[in-house]
Order: structure tokens, then C-alpha cells, then sequence
């Protein structure tokens, strides 16, 4: 491949030459470990809603994919589908962080990520060079689904005045029951890149919207993963003097859990990376995705951008 010169030496000319080298032979290591290895990434947040981080991105998923690893791109899309929801006087509810999804949201959010999100993450990578084929979960039963039932936490006092816990119904959203992984080799063998929308199929037909951290998640468990990447709109996982902790191991996390020092919106995002790296998957990454080039900073550096965990056993 000829190298366009002119583009290198602008992207470099602010650097010195040993500092380009020092760069370039640090990542050389991890090129070499990673060739061959699948790295799923879970792409959201900011880097996803602004421009130049949209740019990066894709060429981070483009340089994996030319270098010889496989990157595997699963994508959300919350802030697309409540834009639409709102065009369209069709009001938004939560329960539990989860969006209430009745079959008229439901055909809104198939039509953001199936179509316009996925279509645009797919242009992204190939006008950066690339070749992404996207797909929904519905595509070759791709992500067979269940419907997600929620029990509401009750007090004692008030179990003890009912029956049973009070089941909540969010409507179409879903959890993963199987991935087939066919349609993902099929993919990765022809050389492509797959970008995956977290829309599942159920037993009976009908769509799922899932949450696309829990989707990267088993993905990457089914498919032996070496990494799981979160992209999320923090600097990693931090500790209760806000201090981001870089390596840590599954005993840790679970203690980290259990003090409390993971709390609040980001236990399901760590509970996932847990659970992936518990069952498989060589190591979970939660990157800051407000950085540029965040994906290669933390595959191809020393210090990365992000909190990593890996299973205590290795």
C-alpha cells in the first residue's frame, strides 16, 4: 500500500522524530500479541454524538482491522431514539434506567438503530478505509431474546402485605437468550467488519430492544474474546477518593462491589465486564470515549485510558 507522505508528515510535524519513533515501537508489542485476536467494542456515549471523535473511532477500528486483529463494533443509541421519541410527541418513560418500550417506541428504535445509527457507524468506518457490514440481532437470529421482567424492590413490611413481588412490564425490551455466532464468523472471514444494532428476536417474533453493554458482553463471551472495550462518558472506574483505578482483577471488582465503591450507574456496566471476563474473555476495559483515539490509546500503550480488568486467575 503507498503511503500518502503528506498526510503522515502534517499528522506528525508537530512531534519530534524519536518521539514518533518512541510511539510507533511501543505499539509494536501489542501488535504483535493482538494480531489474530477478536476485540469487541461497545460503542456509545460521547464519542459517538461528536464529530471528531466519530472520526476517531473509526480510524482506531480501521488501523485494528488493518494490523490483523478482528474488531467486532456493537453499538447503542439512547440519545437518537429519545431525539426521534420527542419529534414525534411520543413520550419517553424509564423504569430503573430502563426505557419503557411499547410496540410504537419500539418501531422508533428499530428504525434509529437498524437503520440510521448502524448506517452511519458502517459509513464511518468505510470512508475511513475500511469494510463494515452492519447488522441487527434480528438478521440470520443473530440474538435470539427474552422479554426482560423487572421485580420492583419492596420493603419486608410490604412483601409481607402481598402475594408475590410486583412484576413490572417494560414492554419490548429484552435480554439475551442465545447469539449465533455463524453469522458473526461469516463476517469476520470475509474480511469485513460487523457492526451489530442491540435488537433481538424473540421465540415468537416480535423485536427486543437490549441494551448494547449486555449485548458486547455476550458476544464477546461467545466468542472467546481477548478484550471487551466499554466506551462510556468517564475516566475509568474510580475509587471513593475519585481516583481512577487502572488494573484491577475480577476479587478486586467483586470487593469494589460489595464496599459500595461501585455504585449506582455504573454497577451494570461493570457487572457486565465482569461476567464477560468471568467467563472467558482474556480482559474487560472501561475506556474514557470523550478521548480521541481512545480504542488505540488503551489497546497499543502502556498506560491506556481506562480501568482494566482481567480474570484473578491469570
Amino acid at each position: 500500500m503507498q503511503k500518502n507522505n503528506n498526510v503522515s508528515a502534517k499528522s506528525f510535524s508537530q512531534y519530534a522524530p524519536n518521539e514518533v519513533a518512541e510511539v510507533l515501537t511501543e505499539a509494536l508489542p501489542y501488535i504483535q500479541k493482538f494480531t489474530g485476536k477478536t476485540i469487541v467494542v461497545k460503542y456509545g456515549g460521547n464519542a459517538m454524538t461528536d464529530e471528531a471523535l466519530q472520526q476517531s473511532f473509526a480510524r482506531d477500528v480501521v488501523l485494528m482491522k488493518l494490523v490483523g486483529m478482528n474488531p467486532i463494533v456493537v453499538h447503542g443509541g439512547g440519545p437518537q431514539i429519545g431525539d426521534l421519541l420527542k419529534k414525534l410527541n411520543i413520550k419517553s418513560e424509564f423504569v430503573e434506567g430502563m426505557r419503557v418500550t411499547d410496540s410504537e417506541t419500539m418501531d422508533v428504535v428499530e428504525m434509529v438503530l437498524g437503520a440510521t445509527v448502524n448506517k452511519q457507524i458502517v459509513s464511518l468506518i468505510n470512508r475511513a478505509g475500511g469494510q463494515a457490514i452492519g447488522v441487527t440481532g434480528k438478521d440470520g437470529h443473530l440474538i435470539q431474546a427474552k422479554k426482560l421482567v423487572l421485580n420492583r424492590n419492596l420493603s419486608e413490611e410490604q412483601q409481607a402485605n402481598i402475594d408475590a413481588p410486583e412484576i413490572i412490564d417494560i414492554g419490548h425490551v429484552g435480554e439475551v437468550k442465545t447469539i449465533n455466532r455463524a453469522v458473526i464468523d461469516v463476517l469476520v472471514q470475509g474480511d469485513f467488519i460487523p457492526v451489530i444494532a442491540p435488537i433481538g428476536v424473540g421465540d415468537d417474533g416480535a423485536s427486543y430492544n437490549i441494551n448494547a453493554d449486555l449485548v458486547a458482553g455476550k458476544v464477546a463471551e461467545v466468542l472467546q474474546a481477548e478484550k471487551l472495550m466499554l466506551l462510556t462518558n468517564v475516566a475509568g472506574l474510580q475509587d471513593k477518593a475519585g481516583q481512577v483505578l487502572t488494573g484491577l482483577n475480577t476479587s478486586k471488582v467483586d470487593d469494589l462491589i460489595s464496599d459500595g465503591t461501585i455504585h449506582g450507574g455504573m454497577l451494570p456496566k461493570i457487572r457486565c465486564a465482569l461476567d464477560a471476563v468471568k467467563s472467558g474473555v482474556a480482559s474487560a476495559h472501561i475506556v474514557d470515549g470523550r478521548v480521541a483515539h481512545a480504542v488505540l490509546l488503551e489497546i497499543f500503550t502502556d498506560a491506556g485510558v481506562g480501568t482494566l480488568i482481567t480474570n484473578s486467575a491469570r
